[in-house]
């Protein structure tokens, strides 16, 4: 009876940790690409962690070691708790319900789960950064044994916290919602990296290593951060202090393995209800007009709120959007906070929102059949093209005031203040304007599952479209441009700045309903053109 109940854990963590190379080893031979993006990646990762080991030991002896050391570990932790809310795809076993109808006892389970987890790039790039943390911070025997057992506990709780996060929302990571995470992971890569540029940038123009030391004292009591510090510690003598931090990282490692077997229990006695009582709020949405009341009626009406139902609900034109929102914030304000930015930095919101109005029936993938069996005529043509820009006018008019303002608050500028949102209106006007006329003349399809944006064999037309559609815009912003140089280098300029805001506004709608009325007579004329293009891939 108690051989059929379960497997001793013995037995099991051999057999996942070989279930994991099998997987690593099967999905190598799947493609000569695949075995060379890993060897590639492999050997990068590989590089930038004895990279990150030889400056650690370099920073042994220094006054600030322990400060960085622990700041490093605590991002490292940060990052695989992360991780897989984002990249669950990328290992097989991360998802436990793959394991729920074999006979396995979560409490084993956990314990061959977490030794195969230490088999990767991952686990051994963490290695790397741990060792050089301890050893730029170990002074004596009693540290070094001490900075033995931390760099196994942070190693423990690093890999402990990821396969937790996993478990505790791996329905949210198979669903729908899940697969927006994913999509949206380049957004929180590149919001970081701009933090950790701000944050080096900051640190040159201050006190140097010397500004983390408070940072670094507070986090050397924060598992698995905790076990850097216990290693200092016991280097000057305090082992009581470096006990009981190496304690909490060890009893952080323990809450960590029970929540995780507290969530693989549940998914292996529970039943899937990610699901339930989906079709309710669903049909409580599709009976809601909340939206429709607020946009004009007509086709203008419904076409605007078809374009903004995609924005809120296609995972990849939500993080285009997203991304671009992000970003046309990012590099006027990161900019003004270092004190080198201009106000004409404001111009990149306007210029990353008018991005989404390339390739506008390429985002309707082959669901586009359905909105070319509607366009019978140029008219018709015209009134799908003008709804969807004013949807993206809905967002992007505000969120260009916005932005705008916000720098020149930050910047003190108030008097550039109306050329720069003429240029901006001037500018979103001839993106509109080239967008339309892109749309309908180098259509291309994006993938719906994985991460690429351009089906295979359609890069060339994604090229085109949208840097030459970009050129375009730019020259068709020249007017404008040209003006407010002349007016900035005139003596008597400064009395007419003010009409920039409104010729600005004015070129802008004047340019798109141009675009738009050239546009219309090619998207009708080749719809079928357009239908073949977006429906590849």
């Amino acid at each position: 009876m108690s051989a059929n109940a379960g497997v001793s854990a013995a037995s099991i963590t051999p057999v996942v940790v070989r279930l994991k190379l099998s997987l690593l080893r099967n999905g190598l031979r799947q493609s000569a690409g695949r075995r060379a993006a890993y060897v590639a990646s492999a050997i990068l990762v590989l590089l930038f962690g004895a990279l990150q080991l030889l400056g650690l030991i370099a920073l042994r002896g220094n006054a600030h070691a322990v400060a960085v050391a622990a700041l490093l570990v605590a991002l490292l932790a940060l990052g695989w708790a992360v991780m897989p809310l984002f990249f669950s795809s990328g290992d097989e076993t991360l998802d436990p319900t793959r394991l729920v109808m074999l006979p396995l006892r979560p409490r084993p389970l956990v314990r061959a789960l977490l030794a195969a987890s230490l088999v990767g790039i991952g686990p051994l790039f963490a290695l790397c950064l741990l060792t050089g943390s301890v050893i730029s911070v170990a002074h004596g025997t009693a540290a070094y044994v001490t900075a033995v057992v931390a760099a196994a506990l942070g190693l423990l709780v690093c890999v402990a916290l990821a396969r937790a996060v996993a478990a505790a929302n791996i329905r949210l990571l198979t669903s729908r919602r899940g697969r927006d995470l994913a999509v949206l992971s380049g957004l929180l890569i590149a919001i970081g990296a701009q933090v950790v540029n701000f944050g080096a940038q900051r640190l040159n123009s201050s006190g140097g290593l010397s500004e983390l030391d408070t940072l670094g004292d507070v986090l050397s009591w924060v598992p698995p951060a905790s076990a850097i510090g216990a290693v200092h510690s016991v280097s000057e003598g305090s082992y009581g202090i470096g006990a009981a931090q190496l304690a909490l990282s060890a009893a952080a490692l323990v809450g960590l393995l029970a929540l995780w077997s507290h969530h693989l229990t549940r998914l292996m006695t529970s039943p899937d209800g990610s699901t339930l009582q989906a079709a309710e709020p669903a049909a409580r949405e599709r009976g809601s007009t909340g939206l429709g009341r607020l946009l004009p009626t007509g086709r203008t009406g419904t076409v605007m709120e078809r374009s903004l139902r995609y924005v809120w609900r296609d995972p990849k034109t939500k993080a285009a959007w997203v991304t671009s929102l992000a970003i046309g914030l990012i590099v006027p304000v990161f900019n003004a906070l270092q004190g080198t930015g201009s106000i004409y930095f404001a111009c990149f919101a306007a210029g990353m929102l008018g991005i989404q109005m390339y390739n506008q029936f390429g985002q309707d993938t082959s669901a586009f059949w359905m909105v070319a069996m509607t366009i019978s005529s140029t008219r018709d043509a015209y009134v799908e093209l003008r709804g969807r820009a004013l949807a993206l006018l809905v967002i992007t008019l505000p969120y260009t005031a916005l932005v705008t303002v916000l720098t020149t608050a930050m910047l003190d500028d108030w008097s550039a203040l109306p050329e720069v949102l003429g240029l901006s209106f001037a500018l979103l006007g001839a993106m509109l304007a080239t967008g339309a006329w892109s749309s309908a003349r180098f259509p291309y399809s994006i993938p719906q599952e994985g991460y690429k944006n351009v089906a295979p064999g359609q890069a060339g037309l994604a090229w085109i479209s949208i840097f030459g559609g970009m050129i375009s815009a730019a020259l068709l912003s020249a007017p404008v441009i040209v003006l407010t140089i002349w007016l900035n280098t005139s003596a008597d300029g400064d009395e007419w700045m003010w009409l920039l805001l409104p010729l600005g506004a004015g070129y802008g709608t004047l340019i798109t309903w141009c675009g738009l009325r050239l546009a219309a007579p090619r998207t009708a004329a080749r719809l079928p053109e357009i239908l073949t293009a977006v429906s590849k891939g």
